[in-house]
């Protein structure tokens, strides 16, 4: 099977066609990041806007790379949800009216689910069961994964995720968006300890998170004086060491609980190298293997959306009529093994 993969959950537009047996033919994005940057954050309408421009060129350019002509596919995976629903709504429109089209099944998928599935694009993908750490602008959450829909939900963010945490305190130190890979690289000049931020619920029992303290303290921090530069890198290395601390903790806490000796790491916030390093120090010791996504296949991508798709597709997932799926809100304990695309 040959799977066209379309991704507009957000702020990044693409396309990508994955074959069952040849792998992963192409993949074309396009990011919105310099049309938000003016506002210091996405706007969801130009968000939407911009999709609409972005999409059909993306899927043409991803069909001509992977060499596959449109009666060659046999199916269409789209991003139904969570996220923006008028962005989802660019994509599901899209997805569905070519598959129809084509007159080849459509396969709604759900964006984390997508993340989880990620590695699977890799030469080593990891073997089931295994420990998730899925963490993003929007999303934080530690998952056992026993298969595909099989997802068990050990804790999440009680309030800000993870990257939510980055982005804002970049904000408060007047960094340029997106504010969390620019903290990053602040926090590289930062001297360790000069800041001690708060690591929310990691003295506490459980997996769930918690970062708006993190940010209230940050707040306080840059209000106290004005920071000159390296003030200002200090409390970014701050920010960061305290957001992996929590990470870290949390993690390794529930690799003692489960017991489980694969750890695969999912979502934006898996780029960040501080992080990374950590998680590998974390596993090492423990004689856990872990598993990332490439650097591009991290934050939000159609090759991620591809994979599901097929996964999905070969358990019989696929549209039966011609509605559109969108869905802002899509809890992720809702998925079952056998859900079908609407």
């Amino acid at each position: 099977m040959r799977i066209l993969g379309i991704e507009s959950s957000c702020d990044e537009s693409a396309a990508a066609v994955l074959d069952e047996e040849r792998g992963l033919l192409s993949h074309a994005l396009f990011s919105q990041i310099d049309l938000h940057r003016l506002y210091g954050g996405v706007v969801p309408e130009l968000a939407s806007r911009d999709h609409v421009k972005r999409l059909l060129p993306l899927v043409r350019q991803a069909l001509a790379e992977s060499e596959t002509r449109p009666g060659e596919l046999s199916a269409v995976a789209y991003t139904a949800g969570p996220g923006l629903v008028g962005a989802l709504l660019t994509g599901a429109a899209l997805g569905r009216s070519l598959a129809y089209a084509l007159g080849v099944p459509a396969v709604a998928v759900h964006h984390l689910e997508g993340h989880l599935l990620a590695p699977l694009l890799e030469d080593r993908p990891p073997p089931l069961p295994h420990l998730a750490l899925l963490v993003s602008g929007g999303h934080t959450m530690l998952i056992v994964v026993r298969g595909l829909g099989d997802y068990e939900l050990l804790g999440e963010t009680r309030d800000d995720a993870a990257g939510e945490a980055f982005d804002k305190s970049a904000k408060l130190l007047g960094l340029p968006y997106p504010g969390g890979p620019e903290l990053a690289r602040l926090a590289e000049s930062g001297r360790a300890g000069a800041f001690d931020f708060p690591r929310p619920m990691l003295d506490r029992a459980g997996f769930e998170f918690s970062f708006s303290g993190l940010k209230t303290a940050v707040m306080l921090a840059v209000r106290e004086r004005e920071p000159d530069a390296q003030r200002r890198a200090d409390i970014a290395r701050g920010v960061q060491d305290a957001i992996v601390d929590t990470l870290v903790g949390k993690t390794a806490a529930a690799l003692d609980d489960t017991g489980l000796g694969h750890l695969v790491v999912a979502g934006g916030v898996s780029a960040n190298r501080a992080l990374r390093g950590a998680l590998e120090s974390a596993a090492r010791q423990r004689g856990v293997e872990i598993y990332f996504p490439r650097l591009e296949f991290c934050t939000d991508n159609a090759a991620m959306i591809a994979m599901a798709g097929l996964a999905r597709l070969k358990q019989g997932a696929a549209a039966g009529h011609l509605a559109i799926e969108a869905r802002a809100q899509w809890p992720l304990g809702s998925l079952r093994a056998s859900n079908a695309a609407a």
